[in-house]
Formats: structure tokens, sequence, C-alpha cells
């Protein structure tokens, strides 16, 4: 298994990847925002950040951008928005990552009155990155959503998905499947399904209510039974642990329990 962590997108991102590789982590997830991280200031970083991780013998998985809104009614600002997420695909090729996750467009505002029909934006848009993805050679994840998002939330709304695009690989995120779910079970329920596509994770803690990223063990996230689920089906791929606090050494003891887990199994 190898282990990464998140830069945090409003920092200079050299330094961000100085601080993880610090830490002991296997490979950098680049948040692909603005304003340290967007496509333009990594493309002129390029030659530096390959040399850094070569450096520091540590891969990279790029995460495209966040907060677009590829779904969106209005035609000029959903095309802006999946510009934004090619264009930053082509730069993410540049740099040879493992992976590359993507965050699925969001349905939000006066949308969740016409669902088919942005429902119907979000899956055209989500066939053109998956074609760039795929002619770029890239293993494309998507992740799944928390309910506010309207969109991929639970396993069930993945199967046609997975069917219409092959290539594409599911990013399980143990935060987003824990809000408003019922203890482990939406997260056991997508291993159980979706054990032959699961390309990537993401480990976070939470309460059940909002998407918290605390370090594993603080909060009501039953790790042990994911673990174990993910040992039966012999997940040997990559975690990243999306924990968001001041303080990074929460990112190590993290990881350190998450080691600690499988080896008690």
């Amino acid at each position: 298994m190898l282990y990464g962590a998140m830069n945090f997108p409003i920092r200079p991102l050299l330094k961000e990847l100085d601080i993880i590789s610090g830490l002991g982590f296997d490979y950098l997830e680049l948040a692909m925002d603005p304003p340290q991280a967007h496509y333009k200031i990594i493309h002129q970083q390029r030659e530096e950040l390959l040399r850094a991780l070569d450096h520091f013998k540590m891969g990279l998985i790029c995460h495209l951008p966040t907060f677009v809104s590829t779904a969106d009614l209005t035609d000029s600002l959903r095309e802006t928005s999946l510009n934004e997420v090619l264009e930053s695909l082509k730069v993410a090729a540049d740099l040879r990552p493992l992976k590359v996750v993507l965050h699925p467009s969001t349905i939000r505002g006066l949308s969740v009155f016409v669902m088919d029909q942005a429902k119907q934006y979000a899956l055209k848009s989500l066939g053109a990155i998956v074609e760039k993805a795929d002619h770029l050679g890239l293993c494309l994840c998507i992740e799944n959503m928390f309910p506010q998002s309207h969109s991929l939330v639970d396993p069930e709304d993945f199967v046609e998905v997975f069917k219409r695009f092959p290539t594409l690989k599911l990013t399980l995120d143990t935060g987003h499947a824990h809000i408003k779910s019922k203890g482990s079970k939406k997260t056991l329920d997508f291993i159980e399904r979706f054990y032959d596509r699961i390309g990537h994770i993401h480990a976070n803690d939470n309460f059940g209510k909002e998407d918290n990223h605390l370090p594993i063990g603080t909060g009501t996230i039953d790790f042990l039974k994911i673990i174990k689920a993910l040992k039966q089906i012999r997940y040997d791929e990559t975690v990243t642990f999306e924990v968001f606090s001041k303080d990074r050494d929460y990112l190590r003891i993290s990881r350190e329990k998450f080691i600690a887990m499988i080896a008690a199994l």
C-alpha cells in the first residue's frame, strides 16, 4: 500500500511538498486549485516540481479542480468549468501521475428543481472528461460525494456510470460515505459492490453530519471494519489521508493508526 497527503492550495506548492515529504509519505496528492496550484501555475513550476518529487523519491496523484461547476444551468459557466478540468488534465498528464482524482459535478442552486436536466449536463461533462483522460493515458478515479451534492452519493448511483465508462475507477472517500449513513454500512456497500473498480481511497473521519476531514480515530467511522473489508478484496493501492488540520502531525498519526489496524487483522 502507498500512502499520501494533499497540499493546501492556499500555500505555495513546493513548500507544501517539502512538509509532506518530511512526514514520510509515499506520494503527494496535488489539489489543482487556485490560488497556488492552478494548472497554469503548476505548468510554470513543472520542472521544479518533478525535480523535487524525484529528490524526495515521491510519487504523484493529481486531484482535478474541486470548486468548479460542470453541471451548471448556465451554459457559459458550465463550459468554462469543463475547460478548467480538461486543461488541468493536460497539465496533469505532463507530470506522469499514478492516478487522477475527479470530484463529480455537484447539483446546487436552482438545479435541484430540474434534476434530470442537471444530471444530463453532469453526465455529458463526465463523458468529455473520461474521453480526455483516456486519450492522455490517465487512470481517472471518480469520487463518491456527500448528500448535499445531490450527485453520485450512494452505490446505486454509480452502477450506470461504471457501465457507460468502463475505464473509470472509484475514489472511495470514507468521510463522504459516512455522512447521513448508518455506521460504516455505505462504505462497506461500496467495497462489496465495486471491489473491482476501487482505484484509490481518501481516508478521513467525521461524526456522520459534516465533512470535517478529521484525523483517523477522532470521529465515529469504524475504520477497523473498513480495513477488514479492504483486506478481503486484497486492495493494495493508494490511500490519501485527507486530514485538514493546522498541525500536520495528525497526518502522520492517522497513517500510523491506519497501518496499525491493518497489522492487527
